[in-house]
């Protein structure tokens, strides 16, 4: 069997696609290296290291204390104590154990920024790091007790006590002691030396991993906030009418003007949307009694260019902040060696501050909370015959009193999408001074990235319930409109629904087609379906 190609780090060029992958890649399944450049960089660092500690040149964290304790000078003899100590005094995370994707991405972005070489560790400390992620070596990180300012200090010192045979970490299904787990992959530990310690555990690393994953699971599920309000728009026979591109033009927010040319896609040739006249009604296509059919729809229908739009750019900008951060050095002081004169200058700054990251996230939490609002919203007209001018039966169902219908996955979907309200604080509007008041402002990124991810959890969920409920909608609709076509696109996510759930004529446990349907959803796999026919 053919070995895959290996990926190597650079420092420079890992994106977000690199880190899904390695993170949901079984062990043994990927190889990861050094660049060569990058491993000339990474050791000339270390030389200058090498030389700070030899002079005795007081440098923040090489020859001196963290922190506050800033102003206590290490001797040499001391400096490789000083590197264990701030991995076995910085892990004190608690919570629940982070999942092991997200530890493998926090593990793989370490590496990549060590290898920009600014960090001045050794290569052979970046080697044990991708051999753990190659060999499936995955250290237990609480989640909690980052404040995402120097850094993820406390889950970084998680994982690296695992590098240096303490901590715990878990191998093939077992958790073990890290020394035995190291053991298990044929892996020994290291003995850190000047400047190492630090370069493991300050940094973004897991703010970082979080939002790679956030942004992937939030790209996929805007598409398919545009899919599932399509589908309802058929269901409520409404109309594409606010989606001409003449109306998108005179406003032109780009994703507005995309999402807007996306649902025109996903309804084209559909049958089961309403027709509206561009040019005003004449009186006499009044009914008897003064009523005539309405010339727009609500604004979770017609408005959908500007809000999921509007959310669209929330995920764009969220993705182009993580590209950044992924090929950033993140750790402090840092070292910066002329190649000319091999002259080495150390800068103490902040660039492991949380802030470009947290507030991102943050903009991601609401953005994606707005899509729970708006299908939450579009699913109540589905199963309230009031709202929606009785084209559907109250609760999608016939039989209603008997049956409840789909009452209650109404239910579920609004409880979501309150819990999302909440979720949806941002983490950056606080902070809290650590260290004695010299670290006096901390982003909150990490708590800001796993409520981003909860409220992801939960849209997916709500999304589902929308696509549940429209799909029911159709075939009542195609029951009064037997010659009723769906678009292109909706066409095949009704396909994929009824391919996992059934029509319901009257009450059923619900809850396994709710989940049937989320898997699709969030997988992946119902978007994929739709993209591809709407590029054939």
């Amino acid at each position: 069997m053919q070995s895959p190609t290996p990926l190597l780090l650079d420092g420079q060029s890992l994106t977000i696609e690199d880190v899904v992958a390695v993170a949901y890649a079984p062990p043994g399944s990927c190889r990861l290296d050094l660049a060569p450049e990058a491993r000339q960089r990474v050791t000339a660092a270390r030389r200058a290291v090498e030389d700070f500690v030899a002079r005795q040149q007081v440098v923040y964290g090489i020859t001196t204390g963290f922190g506050a304790l800033c102003n206590r000078f290490i001797p040499p003899e001391e400096t490789a104590q000083l590197q264990r100590n701030i991995v076995m005094s910085h892990a004190v995370g608690v919570g629940e154990p982070l999942e092991t994707p997200v530890v493998r991405a926090m593990m793989l972005i370490r590496a990549n920024t060590l290898a920009k070489g600014h960090s001045g560790c050794r290569p052979e400390v970046i080697d044990l790091l991708l051999r753990m992620v190659e060999r499936g070596v995955h250290p237990v990180v609480p989640r909690q007790g980052s404040l995402g300012a120097s850094g993820d200090l406390a889950p970084l010192a998680h994982m690296a006590l695992v590098m240096i045979g303490l901590g715990e970490a878990e191998v093939d299904g077992r958790v073990l002691p890290g020394d035995q787990a190291l053991a298990a992959a044929g892996l020994a530990p290291v003995e850190l030396q000047a400047k190492e310690g630090l370069a493991l555990t300050n940094g973004t690393a897991l703010m970082a991993a979080l939002g790679a994953l956030a942004v992937v699971e939030a790209e996929n599920a805007a598409w398919v906030a545009d899919i599932a309000g399509c589908l309802s728009l058929e269901a409520l026979h409404g109309t594409p009418a606010a989606f001409d591109p003449r109306l998108q033009a005179v406003r032109p927010h780009p994703r507005a003007v995309e999402c807007a040319a996306r649902l025109r896609r996903l309804l084209e040739g559909s049958t089961l949307v309403r027709q509206t006249p561009t040019t005003g009604l004449s009186a006499k296509a009044a009914s008897a009694n003064g009523a005539i059919e309405e010339p727009q729809d609500a604004y979770t229908l017609r408005c959908m260019p500007q809000v999921h739009g509007a959310c669209h750019d929330a995920v764009k900008y969220a993705r182009w902040v993580v590209d950044i951060e992924l090929n950033s050095a993140t750790d402090n002081p840092l070292i910066f060696v002329d190649e000319a004169t091999g002259q080495a200058e150390v800068i103490s700054g902040g660039n492991f501050h949380g802030e470009p990251l947290a507030i991102a996230f943050d903009y991601l939490a609401l953005a994606m909370t707005e899509l729970g609002n708006m299908a939450e919203r579009r699913l109540t007209r589905l199963t309230d015959g009031a709202s929606n001018r009785h084209v559907l039966p109250d609760f999608l169902t016939q039989a209603g009193g008997l049956n409840s219908g789909f009452m209650l996955v109404q239910y579920t979907a609004a409880a979501l999408a309150s819990e999302n309200k909440s979720l949806a604080h941002p983490a950056s509007a606080d902070t809290i001074p650590t260290s004695g008041n010299w670290e006096d402002h901390v982003s909150n990124g990490p708590t800001a990235a796993r409520q981003a991810r909860r409220i992801l959890r939960n849209v997916e969920t709500i999304l589902a319930i929308e696509l549940f409920a429209a799909a029911q909608g159709v075939d009542f609709r195609r029951a009064a409109q037997p010659d009723g076509r769906l678009g292109r696109g909706t066409a095949v996510a009704y396909r994929m629904v009824r391919e996992r759930v059934p029509f319901l004529a009257q009450d059923a446990v619900m809850y396994p087609h709710m989940e049937a349907v989320r898997r699709m959803v969030a997988d992946g796999s119902l978007r994929r379906a739709v993209m591809a026919a709407l590029e054939a």
